[in-house]
């Protein structure tokens, strides 16, 4: 149980490298000017599996670790920020499934970011480690300011907002 809190950490990298892969495979992508999902277009990408295949590989230790937020939550509030992530996962997972060019992707990409950031509120409010609680709170209004940003590409909010679940899920890693 004690190691499933390092599968966010572990989903974390695993997304990059399979991003890095994919990005190897079609060098025309740019952080400037795309969104990550382009990636997964198999109108736009060669070997577009990469990248959808590892979103669903990344959706796998993303909810492995929504499990750990889960039995080790101390109240109601904690479990309930887990089970929001757990759902995040799953739809982390089907952003690889409608990938973009598919009429519900958007939905699907948009609910997975507003699933896990509620999650991560949810979860570090109800905490009683303080560094969670207001590392959540200003990781939460972090995500919040950055949907107000005019940022030049999609990729680029994309990669702001998983750097906010990368840093989530260490500090949950080092604080347990």
């Amino acid at each position: 149980m004690r190691h499933l809190k390092y599968s966010g950490i572990a989903g974390v990298i695993v997304y990059w490298l399979f991003v890095a892969w994919s990005i190897g495979k079609n060098p025309w992508f740019s952080f400037w000017s795309n969104a990550l999902s382009d990636l997964g277009s198999p109108e736009m990408a060669r070997a577009s599996w990469i990248y959808n295949y590892g979103l669903i590989v990344t959706a796998i230790f993303m909810l492995a670790f929504s499990v750990y937020l889960v039995f080790s939550a101390g109240n109601k509030l904690q479990t309930a920020g887990g089970a929001y992530v757990s759902i995040s996962s799953l739809f982390l997972a089907l952003i690889g499934v409608f990938h973009a060019g598919t009429r519900p992707h958007s939905f699907v990409s948009t609910y997975f970011f507003v699933q896990f950031f509620l999650g991560m509120l949810i979860y570090g409010v109800g905490s009683k480690d303080k560094a969670i609680r207001y590392g959540s709170l200003l990781l939460f209004a972090l995500a919040l300011l950055g949907t107000f940003v005019h940022w030049p590409s999609v990729a680029l909010i994309e990669t702001y907002e998983i750097a906010l679940i990368a840093v989530f899920t260490l500090l949950v890693a080092v604080k347990y």
